[in-house]
């Protein structure tokens, strides 16, 4: 493929999934086709119950029973074992929750270092990386504040810094301000945003609200399993 027209950072064609239910089958998934650039931020739009947080889990290998390709970084990813999903997931993947799901016995700075050290990394450059995200996102004098002395607003920029701290070709986030109050959303979005873009991630960002997608590179909507 030439320069001209990178490879998708993210590539689905026909990804179903149905549950069945006594005898009634479920279609929560319908054939979904959806292609993300290096570096673009999608907003996946949608209202509770549409199928959002089933194609986030899809594209995070987070569980099987899917149908159709699921390519990431260029490599189909939808039928490896469960190894070959974990190594995606470590080295392709971010994640960032609508609950932060931060380390309650760890400080900041040790809750961004933690994966690094997972991936791979030695200490020092790890906490270096560490440090400089959480300063990005306005919490340099919070590096040895552990979760349950942080705002809501602090402990998901330290789950955003987590997310990045070993720079995925691919973030994905679910309702990742859902559980702030609205100026903090707003906040917190924004950073989010512009150090995913400093940083040369793509994201897949899935929330039910208008304004915020509004401010993301493309929207793409999803009713009763099918990307209008």
């Amino acid at each position: 493929m030439s320069d001209a027209f990178p490879q998708p950072v993210l590539e689905l064609r026909g990804v179903s999934r149905t549950f069945h239910q006594a005898d009634v089958a479920i279609h929560v998934l319908r054939q979904v086709d959806l292609a993300i650039a290096p570096g673009e931020i999608v907003a996946l739009l949608g209202p509770s119950g549409s199928g959002k947080s089933t194609l986030l889990q899809a594209v995070g290998l987070l569980e099987g029973g899917f149908e159709g390709s699921i390519r990431i970084a260029g490599e189909e990813a939808a039928r490896l074992d469960s190894v070959g999903r974990t190594r995606v997931r470590r080295d392709r993947l971010g994640f960032v929750y609508q609950f932060h799901h931060l380390l309650p016995d760890f400080t900041a700075v040790e809750n961004v270092v933690l994966p690094q050290l997972i991936h791979g990394a030695d200490n020092a450059p790890a906490r270096e990386r560490a440090e400089s995200l959480l300063t990005a996102l306005g919490l340099a004098q919070r590096l040895g504040h552990r979760p349950s002395q942080l705002s809501g607003g602090e402990q998901q920029r330290v789950a955003v810094a987590r997310a990045l701290a070993n720079r995925p070709a691919l973030v994905l986030a679910d309702e990742p301000t859902g559980n702030l109050d609205e100026s903090t959303a707003d906040i917190v979005l924004a950073e989010f945003l512009r150090l995913v873009r400093h940083e040369g991630s793509a994201a897949l960002v899935a929330t039910h609200n208008e304004r915020l997608a509004a401010r993301m590179d493309r929207v793409v909507r999803l009713h009763e399993g099918r990307l209008d």
